[in-house]
């Protein structure tokens, strides 16, 4: 059965009514169009989908396709049969959901994740976040995506903690409003939340004791303002869909390494390997590949990219980055976002890093494009805080005052916000289509 809900109360209902039957969850993004999620159903083989009113249109769309699904709406849930039958025994080698990976590029892909993966990850986050059951999770990212799956749905509900469910970002001020009124203690959010909250002039009090940041890298910079301003910490976490999807959290009392997406989480390993697969020493730059229980059986329906994906009893991410003497873990870039100037490898990340550290910008990105001198050519694009002017050259003099000039942007170009998925992951994807254009 496929879930394809807005953030809402009947999420968890849903979820555990669909595994008490002994279905399998199949997590729709509500963000997506009719064709995509067209896509999921049809690559998953759902064929109940339990949805709510506000995604009547797209629902309509789908059902004129007549492919067969049957849609079943949470309003209604007051007049399903309350006979609750009796529950499926399942095991933790079953299968409990399809999480589909971002497709940030090309069709994503159904991440075949277990009972036990689940389980083995909120037990390592309950170890590690030191999570009570006085805790109030605060959910403002979608329930759909995986950090929000495990870290604000099952986390909580499993410990005994509260959920602080909120339906929208917009206006941020209401979210700041629940988190008063209904006395929110641990916020999981992506960066550009953080990026808010450090920029906002005057806030009140917040009742939060612990922040934790996930789904994308997190700026440097925006940590250090952080801990500037709040008495609480924020701690950068990592893991892709594929390991439920929690690998690593920097300790909650320390020490945090800027730059670092911390230790592995309890009963996790994490193991920096070449193309090989071989294990690379300490601060050499390689694939950062994950080992536990947290790993999922692989893609549905895809043998050949689960083979490329799991070698042995390692998970390869695509992230490339390197670890330190004290098994701290550090993201560099994507394997494929990589650059090659002039033969020698470039990671965007380390430019966007600097960039962030310009007066006034808001959002960086940087991508390659295509030189018939040099090979490729960085190019940044770069979101500035409003009402903010930035003039380009003063912005790449700063970039040549701290990386070498193979690494300088060739050029700047300027937008009032970088393209993001529902998540919060900027979409190179779309700065290349418009690179190109």
């Amino acid at each position: 059965m496929a879930i394809w809900l807005k953030n809402c109360p009947e999420f968890p209902a849903a979820l555990f009514g669909v595994w008490q039957a002994g279905g399998v969850v199949v997590m729709i993004n509500n963000f997506l169009k009719p064709d995509e999620v067209d896509f999921i159903l049809t690559d998953s083989g759902a064929t109940v989908v339990v949805t709510d009113g506000s995604l009547a249109e797209k629902q309509s769309d789908l059902e004129g396709r007549d492919r067969g699904w049957s849609f079943l709406r949470v309003e209604d849930f007051e007049n399903w049969s309350d006979d609750e039958g009796s529950a499926i025994e399942r095991s933790e080698s079953d299968l409990a959901a399809l999480l589909y990976t971002s497709g940030t590029t090309g069709h994503p892909k159904g991440a075949m994740l277990t009972h036990g993966n689940f389980l083995h990850n909120v037990a390592s986050c309950e170890q590690c976040l030191e999570i009570k059951d006085d805790d109030r999770v605060v959910v403002i990212l979608p329930q759909f995506h995986s950090f929000m799956f495990t870290v604000g749905t099952l986390l909580p509900l499993i410990s005994g903690a509260g959920i602080v469910l909120l339906k929208s970002l917009h206006p941020f001020k209401n979210v700041l409003v629940e988190i008063i009124k209904r006395q929110g203690t641990i916020l999981p959010a992506v960066p550009p939340i953080y990026r808010s909250l450090v920029s906002a002039p005057e806030l009140p009090p917040l009742p939060l004791r612990l922040c934790i940041s996930g789904g994308a890298p997190l700026p440097v910079e925006t940590l250090k303002e952080f801990q500037n301003k709040f008495p609480y910490p924020l701690v950068e976490g990592y893991g892709p869909t594929e390991t439920s999807p929690v690998a690593t959290v920097n300790p909650l009392r320390g020490p945090w390494k800027a730059g670092s997406v911390g230790v592995p989480i309890p009963n996790v390993e994490l193991s920096i390997r070449n193309d090989d697969g071989g294990e690379l020493p300490v601060g050499e730059t390689g694939e950062l590949c994950i080992r536990g229980g947290n790993v999922m059986q692989g893609y549905w329906n895809q043998p050949e990219e689960t083979s490329a994906t799991i070698r042995g009893e390692w998970l390869y991410t695509g992230d490339i980055g390197h670890c330190d003497a004290d098994n701290y873990f550090y993201i560099t870039d994507r394997k494929k976002d990589m650059l090659l100037v002039n033969g020698i490898n470039v990671y965007p990340r380390e430019i966007e890093e600097v960039i962030h550290q310009f007066g006034g910008v808001k959002e960086a990105a940087v991508i390659g494009v295509k030189d018939a001198r040099k090979g490729e050519q960085p190019l940044a694009y770069v979101a500035p805080l409003d009402d903010v002017e930035i003039d380009a050259k003063e912005l790449l003099q700063f970039v040549r005052g701290s990386l070498a000039d193979y690494k300088v942007p060739r050029e700047v170009r300027f937008m009032e916000a970088l393209p993001r998925n529902s998540t919060g992951k900027i979409l190179k994807t779309e700065l290349r289509k418009l690179t190109s254009a």
